[in-house]
Parts: C-alpha cells; sequence; structure tokens
C-alpha cells in the first residue's frame, strides 16, 4: 500500500503540482481513506519529502568513456524532453512551489543537484581535465539551463543546443569530443506528437 501511495504522488505532484494536490485527491485516486495514506505518512510534509527522495536515482555506472557518458547526458535529455509528461526537474520544482524557507525540501534538491554535479566532476577528473569542479558546475548550469528553456519553448532541440556548448566547454578543457558520425535522429517536440 505504501508503494501505491507513493507511485500515485510521485504522479499526481510532478504533473499536476505539489500546492494543487491534497492527501483528499491521493487517497481518492487509490481508493483508500485519508487514514490509511496516514497510517503510511503521518503528514502531507512528510509524503512530499517521500516522494522527492523517490525520485533521487544515482547515476548508473557504465563502462563507455567518460566524455561520451557526459555527452550522453544530453542525448538522455532531449529524449526526456520529447515525453508528453516531461514537467522539468521535479526538485526545482518542489524548490519554486514550496518556497526556499521549506529547508527538508531545500536540502534534498541541493543534494541530488550536487551528486550531479559530483558526477560530472568524477567523469572529469577521469579525463584529467584541470579544473574539474568549475567545469562540472558549468555542464550542471547547461542541463539545467536546457530543462527551463524546454519548457518555456516546448522543443527538445534545447539538450542538443545545450550539448553543443558542452562540447565547446569540453575541447577548451583539452577534452577530444570528436568528430561524432553517426548523430541521433532530432526528437519531435510534444506539440508536433500531438
Amino acid at each position: 500500500m505504501k508503494e501505491r501511495i507513493l507511485e500515485t504522488a510521485d504522479r499526481l505532484f510532478y504533473l499536476q503540482g505539489i500546492r494543487a494536490i491534497g492527501v483528499d485527491t491521493i487517497a481518492a485516486e487509490i481508493g483508500i481513506s485519508k487514514r490509511t495514506l496516514y497510517n503510511h505518512f503521518p503528514s502531507k510534509d512528510a509524503l512530499i519529502t517521500a516522494y522527492l527522495e523517490r525520485r533521487f536515482v544515482h547515476a548508473r555506472p557504465s563502462d563507455k568513456p567518460p566524455a561520451e557518458q557526459i555527452l550522453a547526458t544530453f542525448d538522455s535529455l532531449e529524449r526526456r524532453f520529447a515525453a508528453r509528461d516531461f514537467r522539468g526537474c521535479p526538485f526545482v520544482n518542489a524548490v519554486a512551489e514550496l518556497g526556499p524557507t521549506d529547508r527538508k525540501v531545500k536540502k534534498i534538491a541541493i543534494a541530488f543537484k550536487e551528486s550531479r554535479r559530483v558526477w560530472f566532476r568524477e567523469r572529469l577528473n577521469e579525463l584529467g581535465v584541470a579544473d574539474a569542479d568549475a567545469l562540472a558546475t558549468q555542464l550542471v548550469l547547461l542541463v539545467d539551463g536546457s530543462i527551463a528553456q524546454d519548457l518555456v519553448r516546448d522543443d527538445p532541440a534545447m539538450a542538443r543546443a545545450a550539448k553543443e556548448a558542452a562540447k565547446v566547454l569540453l575541447r577548451n578543457a583539452g577534452v577530444d569530443v570528436g568528430d561524432e558520425a553517426a548523430r541521433p535522429a532530432p526528437v519531435k517536440s510534444k506539440r508536433a506528437l500531438q
């Protein structure tokens, strides 16, 4: 039951917003009482925390070359941007909705964003980049910027533009990014799919 509650909360919070969805809606969607929901999550705040913790997924290990892993991040973003249910970063959304004074939500959001930055830094260290920490921060900014641009423009190509900018940053850091002979096919926007 706890997993059903979390799955429903995840879907509703992400697609409709944390403030827009109350525990009544989640309980009704599942067909349970609020009391049953509260037996598993004592408050909406506890449910929000569980939702964000569930979304906090660490990057999977890969045996691909580090530069390829970094650039593949942007290919993955482009695919996610094209999905009809893409609504941005759940951590940024939560902080934007609940405000920066919600310390627990902000702490989870910061931890998630930092884990992504550290992942980039580790790949850059594997490549022997001199200032891997600064470049990792720049790459994370490209990721977040492309997410914001996609949300405003509804254009998955924003991820491709961010990838090209990432290549420039990597080349400037002395990383060989090669000439990709087989580029992924452009992904159509959500509007084009409707």
